[in-house]
């Protein structure tokens, strides 16, 4: 047998090695067609694709800035957490007020006092219910007292009365007083009067009197929308 020339022997050398290139080649174009690039594992073992790893919107899944975290969102079918407390309130009503329909208390109440003369002398309490407001007079008899001693509370004369009274608008209710029932000129001095709606109001009104006011055993009437009923006297 003849041996090979040192020529044909690089050439075989060669094709082989060309060979097995292409192999190669062709082991590494199956591996990339089989395993795509959502398959390729993390460093934990996990396979993850490029939208979960940026949350869908081609950012980190952590970088929340500049994201509104208020929890607005429209798109839950809820409205607004912000709003919610306002529509509590709105099926009050603007204009009603707690004291609508109920018992007037003196501080749901303008109260003002004005001097008579005819057909005797004494003073005129007026009250009328402040704005919004309507409530009701039914107490028949206003507490009535000039300072703070026990002398200068005015006494019920019983006289006029309507009970209840309902005030609102300008509807108003008046009650009589005379500051001084005895002869004479003793008495004590006030320029103001305590006015309450009832003795246990816990806001009674100090009204200012249109004069000074000499006092001894002062009386009062009932509550009347006329005038006429309301002029205090001895019984």
């Amino acid at each position: 047998m003849r041996s090979l020339t040192p020529a044909r022997s690089a050439r075989t050398a060669r094709s082989a090695r060309l060979l097995l290139t292409a192999t190669a080649v062709a082991a590494l174009a199956l591996t990339a067609t089989a395993c795509g690039p959502e398959d390729i594992a993390g460093a934990d073992g996990s396979t993850a694709s490029p939208a979960a790893a940026t949350g869908g919107s081609g950012k980190p899944s952590g970088d929340t800035a500049g994201q509104d975290t208020s929890g607005g969102s429209s798109s839950s079918g809820t409205p607004d957490a912000g709003t919610g407390g306002d529509q509590g309130d709105s099926g009050s009503g603007g204009g009603d007020k707690s004291g609508y329909g109920q018992s007037c208390g003196t501080n749901d109440l303008d109260l003002t006092v004005t001097w008579e003369a005819r057909p005797i002398s004494h003073y005129i309490v007026t009250a009328k219910a402040k704005s919004g407001i309507t409530c009701y007079l039914d107490v028949n008899t206003p507490s009535v007292s000039f300072g703070s001693k026990a002398e200068g509370v005015a006494s019920p004369v019983g006289q006029g009365g309507e009970d209840p009274i309902k005030l609102g608008g300008s509807a108003v209710a008046h009650a009589g007083i005379s500051p001084k029932t005895t002869p004479g000129d003793a008495g004590v001095q006030f320029d103001h009067v305590v006015i309450a709606v009832r003795e246990d109001d816990p806001d009674p009104a100090d009204v200012e009197l249109p004069d000074t006011a000499t006092v001894e055993k002062p009386i009062v009437t009932n509550w009347s929308t006329r005038k006429d009923e309301v002029v205090p006297r001895i019984i």
